[in-house]
């Protein structure tokens, strides 16, 4: 992953400085600063909508119970995409702007979604192996998207007792000599 972003650090200003160059040929210097500076003010404007969108849809997703995987994963794109947008250059501006169109966010966010793997119940650490994100306690529940009945964690139920209530209850009877009740 890092010799990739390193990659990607490299190659796309090397791109952005070949396009600048041809399109500054064709237009002139000064139209082609104006084009730079009109992409970020659009970009900067559909990102203030678009992220206000974004973040009336989680909300709305959590006040029905639901969990909004897909509006933050869209969430975080607009972020990228206002970062591309802010940047100078074609080429991110391209990409930013094709991130801005909620289609292809829905989209992009449904692929990662389906290739992420969660496991968050019990779980001491973390690992991204193989594709998937997964957690290496065993006991951990699976909040995968998936049916597979091999993705199926494990349901512990229980009450919740509230340490006035053993304790009243462990002095009425005095003969009482079970603790298993009282918190660790």
């Amino acid at each position: 992953m890092f010799r990739f972003m390193l990659f990607l650090f490299i190659l796309v200003p090397i791109i952005e400085i070949g396009v600048f160059i041809q399109v500054g040929d064709q237009l002139g210097l000064g139209t082609t600063l104006v084009i730079v500076i009109i992409t970020a003010i659009i970009g900067v404007n559909l990102l203030k909508q678009q992220g206000f969108k974004a973040i009336s849809d989680i909300q709305n997703n959590l006040n029905q119970g639901k969990i909004p995987a897909l509006e933050i994963a869209s969430g975080a794109q607009l972020l990228f995409a206002g970062g591309l947008l802010l940047t100078p250059g074609f080429v991110t501006d391209a990409i930013g702007f094709l991130l801005m169109i909620p289609a292809i966010r829905m989209s992009l966010a449904k692929l990662l979604i389906s290739r992420i793997n969660i496991s968050t119940m019990g779980a001491k650490s973390a690992n991204f192996e193989s594709g998937s994100f997964y957690h290496s306690h065993s006991n951990s529940a699976n909040f995968s998207n998936s049916t597979n009945s091999s993705n199926q964690g494990s349901v512990i139920e229980g009450e919740i007792v509230e340490e006035d209530q053993i304790s009243s209850t462990n002095n009425k009877d005095p003969s009482n000599t079970n603790h298993s009740n009282q918190p660790l």
